[in-house]
């Protein structure tokens, strides 16, 4: 009876040590949206939430972050309280208004959240030309779009709209991706036919096979419109995020049906304007050369003079001639970066397109 006694009055002291806490978390909390507010106001009261939103700066903040993180608590669940803490500041007056693959519960939407938080204005919008679209009219501050995945590859259209738009690219996000059947159906002998983004059905075409072979594959503009589709209809199922699920208030009948497990999807962010360097900082570029043999070659050889690491490149038809092809690259470093500003110089000595389509900071955080 003692030691039950001891128990109780140990776990009151902790309880009281945790109240404690809470309080001066609460007050540093609200201090630091009073500073928030203090450099808006700084910085003219007639401004919109775009002109206080500096990705560079939020980016250095939440590096800190992970160096200082020394647990209990995860990188990611830190980043995101924190990330939620840098929203919620930056919405005081007015929240910024973010265009994105729709409808609501796509992976885009949780890309979204992911990169801003979830005190912002969040647009859902039918196509990714509409999300350009929305952009470029001012319409949004931002757009979030997905550019490529690690199993089936680039995302064309994302891609084809760069050179259609002069929107620059503002950040990127990556988001490990879990694929689910949901269905209002017991078992799968009961399902008919299948809805899904034509990317999710790629992804997920290996455990198809396997548990439903031969029936009947529809592709849909998205996974939320996939869950839409089949929230009333038993003898159909939908292969989505578990967001859609319960959006759409459907079962997970299986989870995790994705062929690879470490399956992951690349966002951009896309915005007006190139920001300032961050430090940790990637580049995307838009070339092409003129014909004759080495293009590539000569297109390619002002990053290996200047010491600039390429990450990346994919070709696709430029639109602009029968057979002619423009490069998408991404680069180490930012624009601004002496390194990189020469062999920007150079390109454009030997190319006949070398445009910028953006400077940003890398991924803060990788699915692990």
């Amino acid at each position: 009876m003692r030691k039950k006694h001891e128990d109780n009055a140990d776990l009151a002291e902790v309880r009281g040590e945790i109240d404690r806490l809470d309080e001066q978390i609460q007050a540093l909390i609200s201090e630091r949206a009073r500073l928030a507010f203090r450099v808006r106001k700084s910085k003219g009261e007639t401004r919109q939430a775009v002109d206080f939103y500096r990705p560079e700066r939020e980016a250095q903040v939440l590096r800190g972050v992970l160096e200082r993180n020394e647990g209990p608590l995860s990188d990611g669940e830190m980043l995101r309280l924190f990330r939620e803490i840098m929203s919620a500041c930056l919405a005081q007056q007015e929240p910024l208004k973010v265009a994105y693959l729709g409808p609501v519960g796509t992976f885009t939407q949780q890309a979204v959240h992911r990169h801003f938080g979830h005190s912002v204005h969040a647009i859902g919008l039918p196509g990714i030309d509409g999300v350009f679209e929305q952009v470029q009219a001012g319409d949004a501050d931002f757009g979030v779009v997905p550019v490529e995945n690690s199993s089936q590859g680039v995302v064309s259209h994302t891609l084809d709209m760069f050179l259609l738009s002069d929107l620059k690219i503002c950040g990127e996000i990556e988001l490990r991706v879990h694929q689910n059947l949901l269905t209002l159906a017991k078992s799968l002998p009961q399902i008919e036919r299948v809805y899904s983004h034509e990317q999710s059905l790629s992804q997920c075409k290996n455990w198809l096979r396997a548990h439903l072979p031969g029936i009947e594959l529809i592709a849909v503009g998205s996974n939320s419109e996939a869950a839409r589709r089949v929230r009333n209809a038993p003898e159909a199922a939908a292969i989505a995020g578990r967001v859609a699920a319960e959006v759409y208030g459907l079962p997970v009948l299986f989870a995790d049906i994705e062929d690879h497990a470490d399956n992951t999807t690349r966002f951009l962010v896309i915005g007006r304007q190139i920001f300032a360097p961050s430090g940790r900082d990637k580049t995307t570029l838009l070339l092409s050369g003129h014909e004759g043999p080495g293009l590539l070659y000569r297109l390619l050889e002002p990053f290996q003079v200047h010491g600039v690491n390429m990450t990346r490149i994919e070709s696709r038809p430029s639109r602009l001639g029968k057979w002619a092809y423009v490069f998408f690259v991404d680069v180490e470093g930012h624009a601004e970066e002496p390194a990189v500003a020469a062999a920007l110089k150079d390109l454009k000595k030997v190319s006949k397109l070398s445009r910028v389509l953006g400077s940003y900071p890398r991924a803060v955080l990788t699915p692990a």
